[in-house]
């Protein structure tokens, strides 16, 4: 992971580890908050995310379990700190559905990231005109459509852009089928396509297809990404439609592992990297020659 995985993931980092410190010393909530002169729901809040804890009160709660291990000490201080830093997409905070704000940041600090999508192009992948023929079927509203083009063309550049994270992308093959923004600009699905094939000359980045041969599978119940960590943070599951979106933590929750292990099990069905490289390059020559014979 790059040096700065960003102030959710720092603040779940803190948040996990002082939760392992208290149950380690066999104190209760309610114990360490009278004891400290806090409030019970301070405590609660602190440990479950929902808020931040200011440096004096952490050293204050660690002196109080009796830390000693000045690394580790110094480790949750810088933490606390990173969690208080601005996260580009928190400017956007009233603009978008709660659960997608939540998985950004997350985003910014995983180390992997598995999706499946069985209907459209991941949005890390996507091209500005795909996102926007795309979004302006979903949000009429052209101001509030450009928002939702803006973060996803940021979100790129923020996530991509730093240390990148690994990147597993599996698709149906419905999705580089469909002509998204066919009705105004015939043009945008197989720049989108071309796009993919530049994508994935990246080292970090990885794309598949699921051919249609395969009939039948799990994916077809909805896209799924996991994020993965390498500092000890439970693997996140984000399910997302068209109305909502869901973020699930790996360790609250069974569903994560299963949809983990549904990724391999979908990843048995498609075809290696290069032979869905060949199927996308192959399905944009068919669209860029019925485009020219339409020109014509």
């Amino acid at each position: 992971m790059g040096s700065n995985p960003g102030p959710v993931v720092q603040r779940a980092l803190l948040t996990d580890e002082l939760q392992t410190i208290r149950r380690e010393a066999g104190k209760t909530q309610e114990e360490v908050a009278a004891a400290l002169d806090w409030s019970p729901s301070k405590l609660i809040r602190i440990e479950g995310a929902n808020v931040g804890i200011s440096v004096s009160d952490l050293r204050s709660l660690l002196r109080y379990y009796g830390m000693d291990d000045v690394e580790r000490i110094e480790r949750l201080v810088a933490y606390a700190r990173g969690a208080k830093a601005r996260g580009w997409w928190m400017a956007y905070r009233n603009d978008l559905e709660p659960g997608y704000y939540t998985y950004l940041g997350y985003e910014m600090g995983a180390t992997a990231i598995r999706s499946f999508q069985p209907l459209l192009i991941p949005g890390q992948l996507q091209t500005e005109d795909y996102a926007r023929a795309l979004t302006i079927e979903f949000v009429p509203d052209g101001s509030e459509a450009e928002v939702v083009v803006d973060v996803r063309m940021q979100r790129q550049d923020e996530v991509l852009e730093r240390d990148p994270p690994e990147q597993h992308y599996i698709l149906d093959e419905a999705v580089i089928r469909r002509r998204v923004g066919s009705q105004r600009d015939p043009g945008v699905m197989p720049r989108q396509l071309r796009h993919l094939l530049e994508l994935a000359e990246r080292q970090e980045i990885r794309i598949e297809v699921i051919p249609f041969s395969q009939g039948a599978h799990f994916g077809l119940s909805g896209g799924f990404t996991v994020l993965s960590f390498d500092n000890g943070l439970s693997d996140i599951l984000y399910l997302e439609d068209a109305r909502s979106s869901d973020v699930t933590i790996g360790a609250r929750d069974g569903r994560v592992a299963d949809y983990r292990d549904a990724f391999e099990n979908i990843r048995r069905l498609s075809l290696p990297p290069e032979k869905s490289l060949e199927l996308i390059g192959s399905i944009a020559d068919e669209m860029e020659i019925s485009l020219r014979v339409d020109q014509a």
